[in-house]
């Protein structure tokens, strides 16, 4: 059965795209027509009418380069400042000095701008206060002193578009956080009415196994006890939020298409780690988890870590308590630090046997639990009573974390 898809469309900035796309063929004619009423006044005319012609075939073929962000390239970008920069130069050899000197318009005018807007709105504000710089000098190179009016277009210039740069970095941001909004909502009813239909269904017949299976023994004991094993990884998934969604956003040049998928995503290299679904294939019949509603985040190092010393702990009640043997964990999210409990039925651990152990060179506890707890600046506690099972504490420090996080990206 093919993936159901959901494709909406949402571009904050896609109308400033168009906008741009307008803005420069009318500033291209705004320009052409300072020059034809001024004419007679050029030094060199055809220096200008050279230079309009560049610009007039410029402008109209690049047209499909500022219709989105996507065909808006850096090549194009460096192209179009340079035709610009270009214009302004070649203005004092073909206008006359006085024109100049009387404040006169460069030959691309206000065209110049629509360069500069095009850097804001493919980069942000970062690149349009480096492409505005750049104007800026130029213009100061073609003037020859800093004269008021000059200055004043200049400041302009370089405010504005710095000014659309951030709101566009804003909307974009924006769209981010909206489109993770629908698709966590759109996983969140698929994984509602899925809830429902499984309790309606498999849960309820895989619970009759199981209870059938005890009552009849031999055989069919264990086949109900798979049946159990089942129900509880199948409630697992239903339930507590783990579910994770896809993250498929592309931009397109008619805009943003989001797409929501069936299908699970991977976490991204540099995001965060729940912890919590890393915990949940250890669920089973015998194991009891218990998580916390909200996401329990972690660098995805560290919650691999945790997640292997928890392992490491499980293994220990299977091989020294038993198969049968309940274990029961417990996550917890405090302010300053996360804390795991992995809680047994076994028949706890004797006094010294953990030192005993160490002395023989067996470093499981050591080095698989204590080991990974302390090289992520956390600790492993373990209290166990003969007869009463054993407690097996790991807490992680938040703010070791940070300072490891830290320490990496200094590196």
């Amino acid at each position: 059965m093919p993936k159901r898809e959901r494709v909406m469309r949402m571009s904050v900035e896609l109308p400033l795209w168009r906008a741009l796309t307008g803005y420069r063929v009318l500033t291209m004619l705004y320009a052409i027509g300072l020059c034809a009423t001024a004419y007679d006044r050029f030094a060199r005319p055809w220096v200008a009418v050279a230079y309009y012609a560049v610009l007039v075939v410029w402008t109209l073929a690049t047209l499909p380069k500022v219709a989105s962000a996507a065909s808006c390239t850096r090549r194009f970008l460096a192209v179009d400042l340079s035709i610009a920069l270009a214009g302004i130069l070649l203005t004092p050899v073909a206008d006359s000095h006085q024109r100049i000197a009387d404040g006169g318009p460069t030959l691309p005018s206000i065209w110049t701008a629509g360069a500069v807007l095009a850097f804001a709105l493919k980069g942000g504000w970062r690149w349009a206060a480096v492409a505005s710089t750049a104007v800026a000098v130029v213009n100061l190179v073609e003037r020859g002193h800093p004269a008021r009016d000059t200055v004043h277009n200049v400041i302009l210039v370089w405010v504005a578009s710095i000014a659309i740069g951030y709101v566009v970095e804003v909307a974009r941001a924006s769209e981010r956080t909206l489109a993770r909004a629908l698709e966590i909502e759109a996983a969140t009813r698929e994984r509602e009415r899925l809830a429902r239909d499984i309790h309606d269904g498999v849960l309820q017949v895989l619970a009759m196994v199981k209870r059938r299976g005890a009552a009849l023994g031999g055989e069919a004991a264990e086949l109900g006890r798979l049946a159990g094993e089942q129900e509880v990884a199948l409630r697992t998934l239903v339930s507590g939020g783990l579910l994770r969604v896809s993250r498929v956003s592309e931009d397109l040049a008619d805009g943003a298409v989001v797409r929501v998928v069936d299908e699970p995503y991977e976490d991204e290299p540099d995001g965060p780690a729940d912890l919590r679904a890393l915990l949940a294939p250890y669920a089973c019949a015998r194991v009891s988890l218990a998580e916390p509603g909200a996401p329990v985040l972690l660098p995805p190092p560290a919650a691999r870590e945790v997640a292997a010393a928890v392992g490491a702990a499980l293994d220990n009640v299977q091989r020294h308590a038993g198969a049968q043997a309940r274990a029961w964990i417990l996550v917890e999210d405090e302010p300053d630090e996360i804390v795991v409990t992995v809680r047994d039925e076994g028949p706890g651990i004797p006094e010294g046997r953990l030192a005993q152990a160490e002395g023989e060179g067996r470093l499981g506890v050591a080095q698989s639990i204590r080991g990974r707890l302390r090289d992520l600046g956390g600790s492993a506690e373990i209290v166990s009573v003969p007869g009463q099972g054993t407690e097996v504490e790991l807490k992680v420090p938040k703010g070791a974390l940070r300072a490891r996080g830290q320490k990496a990206e200094q590196r």
